[in-house]
């Protein structure tokens, strides 16, 4: 009798350290943000606890990423429990022309494991001189009465893509389809799991694949695909995915952050990417936010991987051709993003530990040739849209535009070296990129630059624990 009373106390005390050790649940603070080209302003939603425990990762975020950045601080000790830095929807819209005319308004998410009590939320955001200041301040008690913890309407069944560890150790990357009717699930697990194969086709993601998870959420949609109002299609999709951002017909985001975040409340997620059941080109990716692609373009299996490199490690477009909603910055500042850098001091450039040696900075490259050759390819591409052309004579475009690039870059000196090659970040002058080529550069078939890599590396730290990693 006596040792089944031991074995009971010594089951209870186990159950007990295992619950003791259990994640905490997921909460988030959903607010407003609001304001124009000068000025900005907060306003809180609701506090959301939702339904799964907290994913994982590192409490404390030191990679200095993001425009902005928040930090969850204990109301009693001053301790910083948990930190991010993110970018946003509004953070882009600032830099546009319509931000100087008009005030708008955005809905922005916080998420954080719970905490026991009271906590100071306070968001940061980068000034001239790439210091984060303070611009808001929000008082949480996880115990009042107004935390928000209702189920939301299923997306549906959770798909487990890859799963090669416990959430709280690895990256949980999540694919949302929308655009997909009930009856075109199928076609959304095939077309994400061929995504997911792509994505690990790519270093450093291939060889760090065992640090992932991978899982899928597709509700439901009325309708086949997503908005294209510039061509007078309106969908009311589950997520709100729609071409069209900011005026840029390629650029394809959500403004629904209620909706995106309730879907995928269910499933545990670090990062989010939304597949949208449609051909015409176009994706997106905003750093800590989430990633968008056209699942049936001919080109997703490129604007997959490059938004992604976005929304994953806040990596910069190298690019500086395209048309673009975003206007000239007025000041040089060093930017944020890891792969670009506007060479303010040349003997300390950002990724000088991995400069070619002997390679001269700035970097030569056949720079007047390949912009003649990108005129005359945006010139038609304009043209191809404004006349609402089938979208085959697109991918004929882009195939010639690669064909011509490809061979144009590689007959470079530097070709495949490390150094500071001028144009990037949407302008031809006062930003270098680390090589002549990449794919944050073009669509030529090119792997993540040496920086590029590093930077995602460093993502992959922060999200998967040394326990995880020592088990691969």
């Amino acid at each position: 009798m006596k040792r089944k009373g031991f074995f009971l106390a010594a089951a209870m005390l186990a159950a007990s350290l295992t619950a003791s050790a259990a994640p905490p649940r997921t909460m988030r603070l959903d607010y407003y943000h609001t304001g124009n080209a000068a000025e900005e302003r907060f306003s809180v939603d609701r506090v959301v606890l939702e339904l799964l425990p907290w994913a994982g990762g590192r409490p404390v975020d030191d990679t200095n990423l993001g425009k902005y950045f928040f930090e969850v601080i204990d109301r009693k000790t001053n301790r910083i429990l948990y930190s991010r830095g993110f970018a946003s929807i509004y953070g882009e819209w600032e830099l546009t022309g319509e931000a100087k005319a008009v005030n708008r308004t955005f809905h922005e998410s916080l998420r954080f494991p719970a905490p026991d009590g009271p906590v100071q939320v306070v968001l940061k955001k980068r000034d001239a001189r790439n210091a984060f200041r303070e611009i808001w301040s929000f008082l949480l008690d996880p115990k009042d009465m107004f935390v928000d913890s209702s189920k939301p309407a299923s997306p549906g069944p959770l798909l487990e893509i890859q799963k090669t560890g416990d959430p709280t150790d690895k990256v949980d990357f999540l694919i949302v389809g929308d655009g997909y009717t009930a009856a075109e699930r199928p076609k959304f697990e095939k077309d994400a799991r061929r995504l997911t194969e792509i994505l690990f086709s790519f270093s450093p993601f291939k060889e760090r694949r065992s640090d992932f998870n991978v899982w899928g959420l597709c509700p439901a949609s009325d309708e086949s695909g997503i908005s294209r109002p510039s061509t007078g299609i309106h969908r009311r999709s589950r997520v709100g995915a729609t071409y069209d951002s900011f005026g840029s017909e390629r650029y394809v985001l959500t403004f629904e952050n209620r909706l995106f975040r309730d879907v995928a409340s269910f499933a545990p997620y670090d990062f989010v990417e939304i597949l949208t059941n449609t051909r015409t080109y176009g994706g997106g990716g905003i750093f800590g936010l989430f990633s968008t692609v056209a699942a049936d373009s001919f080109w997703s299996p490129y604007v997959f991987v490059h938004e992604f490199g976005h929304h994953f490690a806040g990596l910069a477009d190298e690019y500086f051709t395209s048309d673009v909603a975003i206007e000239p910055a007025a000041d040089r500042v060093e930017p944020w993003e890891p792969n670009a850098t506007a060479l303010l001091d040349p003997k300390e450039l950002k990724w000088k530990d991995l400069v070619t040696p002997g390679i001269p900075i700035p970097t030569p490259w056949n720079k007047e040739a390949f912009e003649v050759q990108s005129r005359e390819i945006q010139t038609r591409r304009r043209q191809i849209r404004a006349e609402n052309r089938p979208e085959e004579e697109m991918d004929a475009l882009f195939r010639e535009q690669k064909e011509k690039e490809s061979r144009l870059l590689a007959a470079n000196t530097w070709f495949g070296k490390v150094g500071a090659f001028e144009g990037a970040m949407y302008e031809a002058k006062g930003y270098y990129r680390p090589q002549i080529d990449c794919i944050m550069f073009s669509r030529n078939d090119v792997p993540f630059c040496a920086v590029c890599r590093r930077a995602i590396e460093r993502v992959i730290d922060l999200y998967s624990t040394p326990r995880a990693r020592a088990a691969r």
